[in-house]
């Protein structure tokens, strides 16, 4: 086993098929494994009546001794301060780094909006990042599942990865259903006051359905998809949000107005300029 990288972090890489594991993670290739300070020792293990692959399984989950305990939590870390902070990234891009979290249910237009924004900002000059909620379950959040702990840890995810846009001095934009409230606040809290600007895609069930742009609540209706919001799984919608966007009437405004919109919010409250 080759262990590569010095203390305080270990990076460790092994081959199943070379090591002739009878356990295995869910990639057949070169896997890569990292913890916090912890020596794995692949004898010790065998000592234990414990295959080396479990051993750093049980590194992963949190479950090994000193790995950090149950739930993964890491212990024995110490925030570590750089020179260069967010007032100082602010000024270098002009503007100061938000977190934009658009919420509604499939169909409401989250993100027709989410990119819509995104090109109105980046025309005036501010730099943007998307967080889909689609596109990161296509990488980082490709293990969760819909279930409700499924879900608030996809959004607690996507809330942790927002938060580092935002003290970048990026305005970052998160567009996904997020249909709990308790997960949406939890996002909030993670920043300080100010920082997180929700706006809710408040478009009715009915409209929602009949747009169906992906075939999901065909699909929900004809019970081939279980726990899909809206239909047999809840929506909780704001209480107190920043910006509702809404039907008048039989008119909807274009996504190039919804953009407008949001902006005069960030405009309004300092958010274009250092």
């Amino acid at each position: 086993m080759a262990v590569i990288g010095a203390a305080p972090w270990r990076f460790c890489s092994f081959s199943d098929s070379k090591l002739g594991f009878s356990d295995s993670l869910s990639s057949p290739s070169a896997k890569f494994v990292r913890w916090n300070a912890v020596r794995f020792d692949a004898v010790k293990a065998r000592s234990r009546h414990v295959t080396p692959i479990k051993a750093v399984k049980a590194f992963v989950s949190g479950q090994a001794d000193g790995a950090g305990g149950k739930n993964g939590m890491s212990t024995n870390i110490v925030w570590h301060e750089c020179s260069v902070d967010k007032l100082e990234r602010q000024r270098l891009l002009q503007q100061k780094g938000c977190v934009i979290w658009i919420t509604g249910l499939s169909g409401s237009g989250k993100s027709t909006l989410a990119c819509a924004l995104s090109r109105a900002l980046h025309s005036r000059g501010n730099l943007t990042y998307v967080l889909d909620g689609d596109n990161v379950r296509h990488g980082l959040n490709r293990d969760l599942s819909f279930r409700a702990e499924d879900r608030a840890e996809n959004i607690r995810r996507i809330g942790e990865v927002a938060k580092l846009f935002s003290d970048s001095g990026i305005i970052c934009i998160a567009s996904l259903i997020s249909p709990y409230r308790k997960d949406r606040d939890a996002c909030r809290a993670m920043l300080s006051e100010g920082n997180f600007i929700e706006v809710f895609m408040d478009i009715p069930l009915e409209v929602c359905e009949e747009r169906d742009p992906k075939g999901l609540y065909k699909l929900a209706r004809a019970g081939k998809i279980r726990g899909f919001t809206g239909i047999d799984d809840p929506y909780e919608p704001p209480l107190n949000c920043e910006v509702v966007l809404q039907q008048t009437g039989g008119d909807y405004a274009s996504p190039s107005d919804m953009a407008k919109t949001v902006i005069s919010y960030l405009e309004e409250k300092g958010y274009l300029k250092a």
